[in-house]
């Protein structure tokens, strides 16, 4: 699904990936983790397409299309998601208006009919009840007034709603308690399928108790320097870095 090869990018000249080897395949979940600093954030915005960043050298192919000169909201319709670190609000825009314009806008792109206005409201309410979340989110403004909690539950309600092939969540279990983390993991792991795949990066080996991953990958200054199974992310939590890059 997703082949990224030698990948490097840089940021106002300084360089932060530094030749990124990565293949994801549908049906996997890969946890990308390594220390403040490394590039997990870069990457997964250079994979969104955020054009502050420069991509000086290397490949990315999704599905066996090459989507570097792709603008982002192009990639999302080609079916990667991110989801936020830090979520923006956007007051103003309903969630209602927010979602049916995305989807619609995603079904133009794809030369299809999008769904009437009773399917979307059918599926809006079985997303919202699979994540326990409440009916007054439909007229609540984007993520304006919403806890950090509410912010990361709502990135996944998007997710569920636009139904991408890849799906990044980037350091989503920031600022989590134990109850939010639960239901965030609870609906990605509803959503996994054996035509998807994610990318979790995380700082943190509990996130991984909840969404277990095929693969943790260690990034760091910029390149992927160790892989391996969900045991090298207990390891972390036990060792932390140092046995790695000393």
């Amino acid at each position: 699904m997703l082949q990224i090869t030698n990948l490097h990018a840089s940021i106002q000249g300084k360089e932060i990936l530094k030749g990124v080897n990565l293949t994801v395949n549908k049906g996997e979940i890969h946890a990308i983790m390594g220390p403040n600093g490394s590039g997990k954030s870069t990457l997964s915005s250079v994979l969104a397409g955020r054009d502050v960043f420069d991509v000086t050298q290397g490949e990315i192919f999704f599905n066996g299309k090459n989507i570097l000169p792709l603008a982002a909201h192009e990639r999302a319709c080609e079916g990667i998601f991110l989801a936020f670190q830090y979520p923006v609000e956007i007051p103003g825009v309903s969630m209602t208006n927010f979602m049916k314009a995305a989807i619609d806008a995603q079904y133009a792109y794809r030369n299809q009919e999008p769904p009437t206005a009773t399917e979307f409201l059918k599926k809006m309410k079985a997303m919202r009840t699979m994540l326990g979340l409440p009916e007054k989110l439909n007229n609540r403004s984007v993520n304006e007034g919403f806890s950090g909690g509410e912010k990361k539950k709502n990135d996944i309600f998007q997710m569920a709603m636009l139904e991408p092939q890849l799906a990044i969540l980037d350091e989503t279990d920031s600022g989590l308690d134990i109850d939010a983390l639960r239901i965030v993991a609870d609906g990605v792991n509803q959503l996994k399928n054996p035509d998807n795949a994610y990318i979790v990066i995380t700082h943190y080996q509990r996130l991984l108790d909840y969404i277990v991953p095929d693969f943790v990958h260690i990034l760091y200054d910029g390149k992927i320097i160790k892989t391996g199974d969900k045991t090298l992310a207990l390891e972390l939590e036990e060792k932390g870095y140092d046995w790695l890059i000393s």
